[in-house]
């Protein structure tokens, strides 16, 4: 079983484009363009934090984690680990994180969707306190799959 991580957090820059963009297209079937996130950084309510690991040759991006900011809720976009750097709590560590910094910021909300099929990120959410309120049919229309809209107070 791999080391548990205990990332570091900080902000993208222009410069982990292409590394993010990696990440996100082995995490999931249908990723963001990275033009799509790279937009991200732009507006002033998103905010896209990384989980990075000092290694022996340096950097190393174990994940991130896509928000936003909207009045008093926080709301999860998207969030994905690095295929070599999963199974040790890199995923938990960026929610976590996210929302220490929600609440931070005055967010008593946390929101998210997440696909129905997806049980390893449900039984995560639900691992953080989340709960399930809403489902949202057929939101992922590639597959006409529904979402599970989850929320956590904060």
């Amino acid at each position: 079983m791999p080391p548990p991580c205990r990332p570091r957090f900080r902000a993208m820059i222009p410069g982990d484009l292409d590394r993010v963009a990696e990440i996100n297209r082995q995490s999931y079937r249908h990723p963001w363009s990275a033009e799509l996130i790279r937009r991200e950084m732009d507006h002033a309510w998103s905010t896209v934090l990384l989980g990075v690991e000092e290694l022996p040759a340096g950097e190393a991006v174990l994940g991130f984690v896509i928000f936003w900011l909207v009045h008093d809720e926080l709301h999860v976009l998207n969030v994905a680990v690095a295929a070599e750097h999963r199974r040790r709590g890199a995923a938990r560590a960026l929610m976590e994180e996210a929302a220490a910094r929600g609440r931070a910021r005055g967010a008593r909300l946390a929101t998210l969707e997440v696909r129905r099929s997806n049980a390893g990120a449900i039984a995560l959410y639900r691992g953080l306190g989340y709960r399930e309120v809403a489902v949202r049919p057929r939101y992922y229309a590639e597959e006409a799959e529904d979402a599970i809209v989850m929320e956590l107070g904060l």
